[in-house]
């Protein structure tokens, strides 16, 4: 990577590159920037690192990162515990709840079906939702997950796993179509074909 750099800077910049959004060269920037300025980024970086991987657990209830078990919201007794909104990852709930438009409960999945990935349903937490909804008292489960073939595909593979269910809950998605402020000579064709379909 840098050459004559030493090990330990090779280390930090080539654990740094496996991050999401960084390469080599962005990797490469971040290690100059962490090791420039110690006092202010790297140690205090260091330090929230070791607290976060010694106190940061997966909820056992709706598989989301949290510092308790279980996670606050499966804890807060205001929620409305007959909704499970389904999400692929925590980045997903973060965004339901900074809108504040969501009062239900979640349910992470960890990630998506995808055939060329090699994630079968095994992989995904979806053992823990079919448990959750089997248990009762579940009237809706939406489906937060993104409008892409393997969100589709994984959308419908839980609504068919929950078809069977004694207890069963409707199953809703998400509406798509034109954004908030959108305008449609910038929006892709399938996005206008939907907004189309699905309109009221």
């Amino acid at each position: 990577m840098a050459l004559g750099a030493g090990p330990e800077i090779e280390r930090l910049m080539a654990l740094l590159s496996k991050l999401p959004g960084l390469g080599p060269r962005s990797a490469r920037r971040a290690a100059l920037a962490l090791l420039k300025r110690r006092e202010q980024l790297l140690i205090p970086l260091t330090v929230a690192m070791q607290d976060a991987a010694d106190k940061v657990v997966t909820c056992g209830v709706c598989g989301a990162l949290s510092t308790r078990n279980p996670c606050a919201t499966c804890s807060d007794p205001a929620r409305d515990t007959t909704m499970i909104c389904v999400v692929e990852e925590d980045s997903a709930l973060w965004a339901m709840e900074r809108v504040g438009a969501f009062s239900g409960r979640y349910h992470v999945l960890g990630g998506l079906l995808s055939a060329l990935d090699g994630v079968r349903p095994e992989d995904l937490r979806l053992d823990g939702l079919v448990a959750r909804v089997r248990e009762g008292g579940i009237h809706e489960i939406i489906m937060a997950l993104p409008a892409t073939v393997e969100g589709q595909t994984t959308a419908h593979y839980i609504a068919d796993r929950l078809k069977g269910l004694q207890n069963q809950a409707t199953v809703t998605y998400l509406a798509r179509g034109v954004p908030v402020g959108g305008d449609l000579d910038w929006l892709d064709d399938g996005t206008i074909a939907h907004a189309l379909k699905t309109r009221r």
